[in-house]
């Protein structure tokens, strides 16, 4: 058995080829990187066009190698919160806004829910920029053509390809238009989102399975008679992969972005467990949620470290980030994106003190590094709160897996709970396919912090390719 593992990501689109255990098919991984537009303002979109090029030509990569032969089923996990407006013809109306995009404010006058709290616990979320219930209106009165429906990255794209693509749970979940209880759009979500007849996808029931259009297919034969699952929130395909699957384990990835996360078991039309007011909750699928706090700061530090303060290079800055303390370095708030829900900080609010002549650039990535450790520490204390006992920390996410001091600061910061690490770089992809197979809780092991410290480290990246989190 092969399982075709598609990650949506946030920076790139990557389809990847595992085996029956779950490891990598040697060579079967196709990655296009994406370009993530941003600016001051809060802007922080992704061209849907492009993005479906990108994965086709995965796809057609991954075909040219064979890799698609002997390939039973296709997984995929994507970004949550993203939204675009489509015409009668399904085609976007404009870019894609991502998690990124801080700049949705509600109409002169909107009243907001009747009851916040009441709103918060049924749906997960807030009546916030990131999602759709501010999103839609805001969307709406900026485009010049009337809109017919509104999709989710992964909707528009799989729905280029597919005979058909709702949305899945976990993807309606994050939209915060969703009753986590009852599984089915939220009246009063809907009522603020100024949602009309049809705008919104189909939600997918629990059995769901997708096949390729006749066109695609015969493009891609070895995957005309495979079953498509429904598609999983980056984040929480992310726990499945860490191995973080109930309530003894919390994910903290980072990726481009950075987040933690708790699995429970809840199913669908059973109460659910009270939600702190400081954190969110989303679907995994009909039988699970997701609690924790994200972050619009991860590997995308990296990213601006890199661009703009000279950093050394690979083994180099390794050995330079070793001579900083673990409490060493600037006070830094890393929040350079903006707030995630509940928080409202806008774009640009990151900072960094105590800087002297003397302060390198190192000891400033060291610094929002750190600084994005406390605000896990903080975070990951409250999500404790709703288990009553302290939790394991699985680290994961390609930023972490790329630098050892980071692991260490984290292991640091979140003693005396005991920190491990699962090295695996396509936690997502890898946990969307052990979702889709009913592998729910056979990711591998994590393993200690430092035993996987290399002593010749990789490249620290200027971006995380995988692991984006919500």
């Amino acid at each position: 058995m092969k399982i075709l593992a598609l990650d949506l990501g946030t920076s790139s689109v990557r389809g990847l080829v595992l085996d029956a255990d779950g490891d990598l098919v040697s060579g079967a991984l196709a990655r296009r990187r994406m370009r993530l537009s941003t600016h001051d303002d809060g802007t922080g979109t992704l061209d849907g066009r492009q993005y479906l090029t990108g994965l086709v030509e995965c796809l057609d990569e991954l075909a040219a190698g064979g890799h698609l032969r002997g390939v039973t089923m296709v997984a995929t996990c994507a970004q949550w919160h993203s939204v675009v407006p489509l015409d009668a013809r399904g085609e976007p109306l404009g870019p894609v806004l991502t998690w990124l995009d801080t700049r949705a404010v509600p109409a002169p006058g909107a009243p907001g829910p009747a009851d916040a709290d009441a709103f918060h616990q049924r749906t997960g979320t807030w009546w916030h920029r990131c999602y759709w219930s501010m999103r839609l209106p805001w969307l709406r009165a900026r485009t010049d053509t009337p809109v017919t429906r509104f999709a989710g990255l992964v909707e528009y794209v799989l729905g280029a390809l597919l005979d058909e693509m709702p949305m899945s749970i976990s993807q309606a979940s994050g939209t915060g238009l969703l009753d986590l209880r009852t599984l089915d759009w939220d009246a009063e979500a809907c009522e603020l989102a100024g949602v009309r007849p049809g705008e919104l996808p189909h939600l997918a029931d629990m059995d769901w399975r997708g096949r390729l259009r006749p066109e695609h297919a015969r493009r891609w034969p070895d995957l005309a008679d495979v079953s498509w699952h429904a598609p999983v929130g980056d984040g929480a395909a992310s726990n499945v992969g860490s191995g973080c699957v109930d309530e003894s384990r919390a994910a903290v990835t980072v990726g481009t972005s950075a987040a933690v996360r708790l699995i429970q078991p809840v199913p669908a039309g059973a109460p659910l467990p009270p939600l702190p007011e400081q954190l969110w909750r989303y679907r995994v699928d009909h039988g699970h949620v997701v609690t924790g706090a994200a972050y619009s700061c991860g590997g995308n530090l990296f990213a601006w470290a890199d661009r703009e303060l000279r950093l050394p290079r690979g083994a180099e800055l390794a050995a330079a980030l070793d001579r900083v303390p673990f409490d060493g370095g600037p006070a830094a708030d890393p929040r350079l994106g903006g707030d995630r829900p509940p928080g409202l900080a806008p774009a640009g609010s990151g900072q960094l003190s105590g800087i002297s002549f003397g302060t390198t650039g190192v000891e400033l990535l060291a610094g929002l590094m750190r600084g994005l450790c406390d605000l896990v520490a903080e975070d990951l204390a409250v999500l404790e709160s709703t288990v009553d006992s302290r939790v394991e920390v699985v680290l994961g996410g390609g930023a972490v897996a790329a630098s050892p001091w980071w692991r260490r600061a984290f292991a640091a910061t979140l003693a005396p709970r005991t920190v491990r690490h699962q090295p695996d770089p396509e936690i997502g992809a890898s946990g969307a396919a052990l979702a889709a197979s009913g592998r729910f809780g056979d990711a591998a092991q994590p393993v200690d912090i430092g035993r996987t410290d290399e002593s010749d480290p990789p490249t620290v990246p200027a971006s995380a390719p995988s692991g984006a989190a919500s």
